[in-house]
């Protein structure tokens, strides 16, 4: 690459106070990961880097050496240094955002890093088997039949018979939630107070007017359940029963009873989200069966990857083809090649599933062990997802935030998950990163709630 190339890549990439030596080295792979430089391209040799950058050639060596040490520079002797994505980084539960190889742990997302090589030989079958997708027209339509068919598929296998006319595949479960918002036009929506906020978005987009019902990592509140029901009469219900997102609560068969009855007398069309629905981290998972006539959402962005942009809903085969009609199913579907790539990745979803779990497992217990006992804030060992849902005691969430952005982590506060600015006392700490990592959060966490 060309000296200007290089600088461009690598930005303004002094930091105040943060040795020269850190910070060329977290620039190189901040630019690594950002697409800024592309993998096997050929770095300058040291001593021009050195001019280039204007800084000393032992400032370049040591950085080079400590990229070279965690797998993101190979030299051959003789030859120029080319940048590279490590092993390390490439199966990995946790994105390298929330590991603290970038600038700080980010961890306001609980998202998952690819399963690199599962998901690239995956993208290569897909290559493989395009051909007769390539002499199509490509439009979206509802879905690829076979893409439809497996998820059918997995539904039957569950419990609960489905056929692929049931099945239309989107864009992800955001994009899933924004064309129900577009068919039924609610005003209201009853949602739980803690929600995903992106949900809230969405909802708030279509112009609906978000009520809420309390969920504790103990259950949901049937009584104000009953009240947002009530008050979204006629609308839509948005709820997440597996390993809620942030209590990580798992409601139980009865409530799962009640809560379909609350629907059908209050006409509330119920939207299931089952993102997280296979994160079950139990020791001997055991799936609760779904609410009765509830319309089903998933995704493969939890238990696969946010970048694979695929969705889907699941309802009636006479509501999905309504669904297919709307002008916004085309622009909310699916690109055909990411979905060629979930075939290949969902059909047999099992083995990276059993690695994530028991990882997902590990780092739970671990960051569990390090937090509890502590009487500044309390929580509860969630059964599944992906992150602890803490009560603070004596300290607002903003506060403790702000806290642990001097630190370099950044969390989520509570208000973010509510309709109505609640929660004030709530920080969501995701498990995703490895133990040494939640080391480093419980150590940040104790000092930014310190009296």
């Amino acid at each position: 690459m060309s000296d200007d190339q290089l600088v461009r890549a690598l930005g303004e990439w002094r930091r105040p106070a943060v040795p020269l030596i850190d910070a060329l080295a977290g620039a190189v792979r901040d630019a690594v990961l950002d697409g800024r430089l592309r993998t096997g391209s050929a770095l300058p040799a040291e001593r021009r880097l050195a001019s280039v950058l204007g800084i000393s050639r032992g400032t370049v060596t040591a950085a080079l050496d400590r990229l070279r040490d965690g797998g993101w520079v190979h030299t051959r002797h003789g030859s120029a240094s080319t940048v590279r994505l490590p092993a390390a980084a490439a199966e990995r539960i946790a994105p390298i955002s929330a590991t603290g190889e970038t600038s700080s742990l980010d961890l306001r997302r609980a998202v998952p890093a690819a399963p690199q090589a599962a998901y690239l030989a995956a993208t290569r079958r897909a290559v493989d088997r395009l051909a007769p997708l390539l002499a199509q027209d490509g439009e979206p339509g509802p879905g690829l039949p076979e893409l439809r068919a497996l998820i059918a598929e997995r539904y039957t296998r569950e419990g609960l018979p489905t056929r692929p006319e049931q099945i239309l595949i989107t864009s992800g479960a955001r994009a899933a939630l924004a064309l129900l918002c577009a068919q039924l036009r609610p005003r209201v929506a009853a949602v739980e107070t803690p929600t995903f906020f992106d949900a809230l978005h969405v909802l708030r987009g279509a112009g609906a007017r978000p009520v809420g019902c309390r969920v504790t990592t103990d259950g949901w509140d049937l009584d104000q359940l009953d009240d947002a029901l009530r008050a979204a009469h006629g609308g839509l219900g948005y709820l997440v029963p597996d390993f809620h997102n942030p209590t990580g609560a798992l409601m139980i068969a009865a409530t799962r009873r009640t809560v379909a009855e609350l629907a059908a007398r209050h006409g509330v069309t119920l939207v299931v989200d089952e993102t997280m629905r296979d994160l079950d981290l139990r020791d001997a998972p055991r799936p609760q069966p779904r609410i009765r006539r509830a319309v089903l959402i998933g995704s493969a962005s939890k238990a696969v990857w946010g970048g694979l942009r695929i969705g889907w809903i699941r309802g009636t085969a006479r509501f999905i083809g309504e669904l297919a009609g709307n002008p916004l199913c085309g622009p909310l579907s699916a690109a055909p090649m990411q979905q060629m790539v979930a075939v290949e990745l969902l059909g047999d979803p099992d083995t990276v599933l059993m690695r994530r779990r028991a990882e997902l497992r590990r780092q739970r217990d671990h960051l569990s062990g390090l937090l509890a006992g502590d009487d500044r804030w309390r929580f509860t060992v969630p059964p599944g997802g992906l992150a602890l849902w803490l009560r603070l005691a004596g300290i607002r969430a903003d506060t403790v935030v702000e806290r642990a952005r001097a630190h370099r982590l950044d969390l989520t506060p509570g208000p973010r998950f509510a309709a109505d600015a609640t929660l004030t006392h709530h920080v969501r700490v995701p498990f995703t990163p490895p133990p040494a990592v939640l080391d480093d959060i419980a150590a940040a966490l104790d000092h930014a709630c310190r009296r």
